[in-house]
């Protein structure tokens, strides 16, 4: 029989959809299982979105420019520069999510075995990009109990090697939703110079910040044009994660001009999609202001259920929709696999995602769980009662 690649057998299973089957099959046994474990928001997707597609008119679907559509790509920059990122058309290509747009940052600067930064716990995925560019994570440690703060400058010269090419921070942090200020990413700024290294900044949760703090982009970091490379979504921007469009943005012309080598070898990204996401654009403030204050009244619920919670602790966090809570447990994969199979509180029960996922460092996160806040207040208000009552009777709990 032929064998599986060495990359693919390397792949690591996905922590947010790997219990899936396990949900499955309490849905099968009648119970209600409460989705905390990704990112998909039920936020309405805009208006001025959904109208794009349906009043879409064309006679054929034809392929896109490889970048993008040039009119989408046009009014994206128009949309940066309003925000203090000045870039231009040609310093954007369309993706296909924001997944492909890592691929190709990944790629167009880095050689297989070629190191690349990341502050963990970080977004799972990222782990399975690097195996698929051939590139080595290089883990360093930010700890709960400062919030997930960006580790100390040492912490990332220690990590550096003659392999060493890039940074990259996903801001604000899917998993610990951390906003990183912008002391924090002049730190940044300050390593990438005195080494030469890139800095990839996934900022897909720009607008999702709270209590008065602000988003502040790599892309505004001044003397650091060739070295920034912005990974972006409209996924949870405009909630329209099935329309799978992203963008890939860098003011780096030779970087730029390495990445349209491989936008070209797919062709190009989804024509409709980018159609629905040029027209997202115009989603007036409005619906973000009430996007985030639905947002905060959601991450308070958890934030302070947790807390209150023998033996739980939560940080806050000041972005994005998500936290990593440090629960009473052995090991978070069981305790979440459990969950599904053998827990139900008044016929409901709760996924969560096993930080352990989120971490390259084996023996991490083993009682860690992200949470996604992307359920309305009063289910996430069940999901909270679900875990306070599972806690109290999982097996493997530690007080």
């Amino acid at each position: 029989m032929p064998t599986i690649s060495t990359k693919g057998k390397l792949m690591p299973s996905s922590p947010i959809r790997k219990l899936v089957p396990f949900a499955d099959e309490a849905k099968k046994k009648g119970r209600k299982v409460y989705h905390l474990n990704i990112g998909q928001p039920d936020i309405e997707t805009p208006e001025v979105a959904l109208n794009a597609i349906r009043n879409f008119s064309d006679k054929v679907i034809e392929y896109s420019h490889s970048a993008g559509i040039i009119s989408y790509r046009r009014k994206l920059a128009e949309n940066y520069v309003k925000h203090g990122i000045q870039v231009t058309a040609d310093d954007i290509i369309v993706t296909s999510g924001a997944s492909e747009a890592i691929l190709f940052a990944m790629q167009s600067t880095m050689d297989p075995g070629d190191e690349i930064i990341i502050p963990e716990p970080f977004y799972a995925n990222y782990n399975g990009f690097a195996i698929n560019s051939g590139v080595i994570v290089k883990p360093i440690p930010s700890f709960i109990e400062n919030g997930f703060a960006l580790p100390d400058i040492a912490e990332f010269e220690k990590a550096i090697t003659p392999r060493t090419k890039a940074i990259m921070i996903c801001n604000p942090n899917n998993p610990t939703g951390y906003l990183y200020s912008r002391e924090e990413l002049e730190v940044l700024k300050q390593i990438a110079l005195k080494y030469d290294l890139y800095l990839f900044a996934d900022e897909v949760y720009r607008e999702f910040c709270y209590d008065g703090n602000q988003h502040f982009s790599v892309m505004e970091l001044e003397g650091l044009e060739n070295h920034t490379i912005l990974i972006d979504s409209v996924s949870k921007r405009y909630s329209a994660c099935g329309v799978r469009i992203g963008c890939m943005v860098s003011r780096n012309k030779e970087v730029m001009a390495t990445a349209m080598k491989f936008a070209q070898a797919r062709l190009s990204p989804p024509s409709i999609g980018q159609v629905a996401a040029e027209a997202a654009i115009d989603t007036p403030m409005s619906y973000f202001d009430e996007v985030v204050k639905e947002y905060l009244a959601r991450r308070d619920v958890v934030v302070e259920a947790i807390n209150a919670m023998p033996g739980a602790f939560c940080p806050n966090p000041k972005g994005a929709f998500y936290v990593v809570a440090r629960l009473p447990i052995d090991d978070s994969d069981k305790f979440c696999q459990w969950l599904l199979e053998d827990f139900a509180f008044e016929n409901k029960t709760v996924m969560l995602a096993p930080a352990t996922g989120f971490y390259a460092t084996k023996g991490k996160g083993m009682n860690e769980v992200r949470i996604s806040y992307v359920l309305n207040v009063e289910d996430l208000k069940w999901s909270m009662i679900c875990l306070e009552e599972a806690l109290k009777v999982y097996p493997g709990r530690t007080i």
